[in-house]
């Protein structure tokens, strides 16, 4: 069985993918393919964080970074855009739910009941937040990065 490997940063990068040519066409699914397995483990280790570490760094940080990390491979797995756009799409996504922390938004929505409402929204702000979603940012990229030498 072959391991799956990001193709070349010229794939990736294409705003449009379009699959009319065989082989390209492989190349665009086993990227995406890619994306959804390590979006599977990223989750994972998310879950694994959020069941058993009860620290004050791994958890609250760690695990915002990771979150940022799992919402760029989501957004890889699923959408036609390139890296950049979706290193800045899941890092607005992260600001914007903390933003909603800021403000309450699991109370003005009423959701305060609805456990999950609150575990994906969150409900405590905290600043220092933003400066683990830019190290998750910083990591898919300087990961793209690596992966494409």
């Amino acid at each position: 069985m072959h391991a799956i490997e990001p193709p070349a940063a010229s794939y990736l990068d294409d705003p449009s993918p379009r699959c009319t040519d065989r082989h390209r066409g492989s190349d665009i699914i086993r990227s995406r393919a890619y994306y959804v397995l390590t979006a599977i483990l990223v989750f994972i280790g998310e879950v694994v964080i959020a069941a058993f570490v009860h620290d004050a760094f791994i958890r609250p940080y760690l695990g915002d970074s990771l979150a940022v990390v799992l919402v760029y491979l989501a957004l890889r797995a699923t959408t036609p855009l390139g890296i950049g756009w979706s290193a800045v799409t899941a890092l607005a996504i992260a600001c914007a739910i903390e933003v909603g922390q800021g403000i309450g938004l699991v109370g003005i929505l009423g959701l305060e009941d609805y456990r999950v409402a609150r575990v994906v929204l969150g409900t405590g702000f905290d600043p220092r937040d933003f400066l683990a979603y830019a190290g998750g940012g910083a990591a898919v990229i300087m990961a793209e990065a690596a992966l494409r030498r």
